[in-house]
């Protein structure tokens, strides 16, 4: 009777811890590795069947004028799986700067080269890889603190913005303004609600910029705002902490939108992070999807092209990386596909 008592209580033991383990939906697969220098802090943006990818740092290379930091860019031709050198990037070697793309061309600029905050923009013309210069960031709207890095950015119809990051005085921001590349000029819009922030992730959907994350004064922040293009408004969706299992604070995230839903993956917040979340737009709230496969990591940059969403790139500590991992947010994990 004791035994029979005794392998009863293993059962329910065993069948009890069984049944209190979590397996998340969502796969990482591991794509073709990128083919220039392992980095964090890079930019990129997608025109096409064409991703674009470039500058960022190394601590590993001293082959710039300013030893770490990187102006290479390169194209990934997503249907053929290869990688081609381009023009470098003809200004400064930087990190954290911001990107936007706008009927067919990419826009970039803004910075930090080790020694200054940056202010200059950028236009890159796919058809001919060129470079052309456009009226410095924030350019004509009366405000002195105009360079700056870490900041975020996004294009909504016609139109490119830039908002948030450090400026000039080391201060974080909240500002925001929209780039018109007809006119090539820039025009302050209303200020995002809440702290400003550095670190801070951006995605669109259905014609509208959601805002959130980051950090201000060391502290990893948990608002979440959307501007609308219509009434040139911003407003303020559920906080990151309304649920205690949201753990989706962080700075130096990556995000990214596939169909109907969002997804902001790794980052740091108190080390650097593998989790990923799932944001629905009409409940306004987030569920938790599989762990990142790839290592632990921040500054990374996200492509999304084909409906297919990829994160590459990205560093952790003094440790770069050049994987590429495409996200499947539907499928079963599989380990090391």
């Amino acid at each position: 009777m004791k035994k029979l008592f005794l392998v009863m209580f293993v059962l329910v033991l065993f069948l009890g811890c069984k049944k209190s383990a979590t397996v998340y939906i969502g796969n990482w697969s591991a794509a073709s590795s990128f083919e220039g220098i392992s980095r964090g802090n890079a930019v990129s943006f997608a025109i096409g069947d064409k991703v674009y990818l470039g500058l960022g740092f190394n601590s590993a290379q001293t082959n710039t004028a300013l030893n770490y930091y990187l102006q290479d860019f390169w194209m990934w031709d997503t249907t053929h799986d290869f990688w081609t050198r381009l023009a470098d990037f003809p200004g400064s070697p930087r990190i954290g700067a911001i990107a936007f793309v706008i009927n067919g061309k990419g826009y970039l600029g803004c910075g930090y080269n080790g020694i200054t905050k940056l202010k200059d923009f950028w236009e890159f013309n796919p058809a001919n890889n060129t470079w052309t210069q456009k009226a410095d960031f924030a350019a004509g709207t009366g405000i002195d603190d105009k360079a700056r890095y870490g900041g975020v950015g996004f294009s909504l119809g016609n139109y490119g913005y830039i908002g948030t990051g450090k400026g000039m005085e080391d201060n974080n921001m909240r500002d925001f303004y929209q780039y018109d590349p007809t006119l090539n000029k820039w025009t302050q819009i209303a200020s995002m609600g809440g702290d400003g922030r550095m670190g801070a992730t951006a995605f669109t959907y259905n014609g509208k910029a959601y805002v959130t994350t980051g950090a201000n004064n060391g502290q990893s922040l948990i608002d979440m705002w959307v501007y609308d293009p219509a009434t040139a408004t911003w407003t303020q969706k559920a906080k990151l902490n309304v649920n205690t299992e949201w753990t989706v604070p962080r700075s130096d995230a990556s995000s990214f939108v596939l169909g109907s839903k969002a997804y902001i993956a790794i980052g740091y917040n108190a080390g650097v992070r593998l989790d990923c979340w799932e944001y629905d737009f009409t409940a306004d709230n987030w569920t938790k999807k599989s762990d990142f496969e790839g290592s632990a990591r921040q500054n990374a940059v996200t492509i999304v092209i084909n409906n297919k969403a990829y994160i590459a790139t990205g560093r952790s500590g003094g440790s770069y990386f050049n994987d590429i991992w495409q996200f499947k947010p539907f499928d079963s994990l599989v380990i090391g596909d």
